[in-house]
């Protein structure tokens, strides 16, 4: 079966690959395998160079790595420039902190000497989505190999060509081969390789659907398993907000990507006294954006990454607006080539529609109205997800209240929620479990070994 790279801004294929034969990827397995047993006992120090090196031709190749990413998923030139220097930055972050995030942590005992040591589980594989193709990625092996873990990536199949990109940065980078790869197959194949014993865990970012089929698998075999889910996350604004800041970064939040981020603004949920004026500047600076070709530097909104994102889209917003959702501005997919969708406004949105609590993967946005911040809490967690949520207010008590009752994995009060190498990046409920980046990240594809010594 060909795997191909589609422009989804003119609907152009770009390159086709054909996927891995059951040998190639038997060999590619092996190679893992084999690999680890010496990767393994390399030194932070050995790795640390080599990941220095990969953040080096990060971002001494953005603007080709960027350009690439453009064309093969939409996202806006500059965000996909700034993806490579993020994913840079992550490589940075763990080669200057992995050694003292592993260090051995003493524990006082009744043993004469006890410890926590840190060591590498093996072979992990990932599985992908195509929205972030270099970040999503980096995030996972940068850690996973500074542990002394080795990788495989089956990235989302509509980005062949990040996918092989990201592989050849790393080798280039001076890891040996076998120490990360790609394999280009379909999703099909990711049962019959977890239930590999040469695999010892999985990680997954994606669909609620996806991780919950690599979560059965996983388990199936004894297998850790980390999973980052969809999110439906709230942005909520109340009257003691700096407005102007609150307005600009909601735009911001909801179509940063295209409006295809996990962790993007989906409900905006309003205190009733602002209510009005939240909407009308919101709904004007959403008209405003300059939608069109992802290539030009001006554009702030590109297309979405296929055309069955469109038809979804289209399906859930159509869907609403039956169940009682007023339509404030989109609505329709943009007519010409390309998987356009303009930036849409639901307000008045019924419980029982999909912009009530859905995860919209594109710039549709869902206005709520509340009297206060316990109303405010009550809708934002009205929802199976859990994965981020912002919060704008100047209320210390408000904020800590924000704080301790919204159920989400990361909350930030007064910017818009986004990933840093520095802290946990993760969700609750549906949105999964399990931790990416800080410290946790990296433990989770350990082996955290107590050690007892009695004498």
């Amino acid at each position: 079966m060909a795997i191909a790279s589609v422009n989804p801004a003119t609907g152009e294929v770009l390159k086709t690959y054909e996927s891995l034969t059951d040998e190639e990827l038997e060999a590619k397995l092996e190679l893992a395998a084999r690999t680890f047993v010496t990767y393994r006992n390399t030194s932070f120090a050995y790795r640390a160079e080599r990941m220095l090196k990969a953040a080096e031709i990060l971002e001494q190749e953005k603007e080709s790595l960027g350009r690439m990413m453009s064309l093969e998923m939409g996202k806006p030139i500059q965000s996909a420039i700034d993806e490579a220097v993020k994913s840079a930055w992550a490589c940075r972050y763990y080669a200057e902190h992995a050694e003292r995030f592993l260090a051995d942590e003493a524990v006082e005992t009744s043993a004469s000497h006890s410890y926590i040591r840190y060591q590498p589980l093996g072979p992990v594989l990932a599985v992908m989505p195509w929205n972030y193709p270099f970040w999503q990625v980096v995030r996972f092996v940068a850690p996973a190999l500074m542990a002394g873990n080795v990788g495989l990536l089956k990235h989302a199949s509509n980005v062949p060509q990040s996918a092989l990109a990201v592989e050849d940065v790393f080798l280039r980078a001076g890891f040996a081969e076998g120490v990360f790869q790609t394999l280009l197959v379909g999703a099909s194949k990711v049962d019959k390789i977890l239930d590999d014993p040469r695999i010892v865990a999985a990680t997954l970012t994606g669909s609620e659907g996806a991780g919950i089929q690599v979560g059965i698998s996983a388990a199936k075999r004894i297998k850790k398993v980390v999973l980052e889910l969809g999110g439906s996350d709230p942005y909520i604004v109340m009257s003691s907000a700096n407005f102007d800041e609150a307005v600009a970064t909601a735009v911001k939040a909801r179509v940063a990507n295209n409006g295809q981020s996990c962790i993007a603004a989906k409900r905006f949920i309003v205190e009733e006294s602002i209510g009005d004026r939240f909407e009308q500047e919101f709904v004007r600076r959403m008209e405003a954006l300059n939608v069109g070709d992802p290539l030009d530097p001006k554009t702030e909104l590109g297309p979405l990454a296929t055309t069955d994102a469109v038809e979804d889209m289209q399906r859930d917003v159509q869907k609403s607006i039956e169940a009682g959702a007023r339509l404030l501005t989109g609505g329709k997919p943009l007519p010409g080539k390309g998987n356009f969708y303009p930036p849409t406004v639901l307000t008045n949105v019924p419980r029982n529609s999909p912009a009530y609590s859905e995860e919209f993967f594109g710039p549709v946005a869902s206005i709520f109205r509340v009297k206060n911040a316990d109303e405010a809490i009550r809708i934002a967690n009205d929802t199976r997800f859990g994965l981020g949520a912002s919060v704008w207010t100047q209320d210390r008590a408000e904020r800590d209240r924000f704080i301790y009752g919204l159920e989400a994995g990361m909350v930030f009060i007064n910017k818009m929620v986004a990933s840093d190498p520095r802290v946990p990046f993760g969700g609750v409920k549906q949105s999964g479990f399990g931790r990416e980046l800080g410290p946790f990240g990296i433990r989770e594809f350990t082996n955290i070994k107590t050690v007892w010594i009695e004498k």
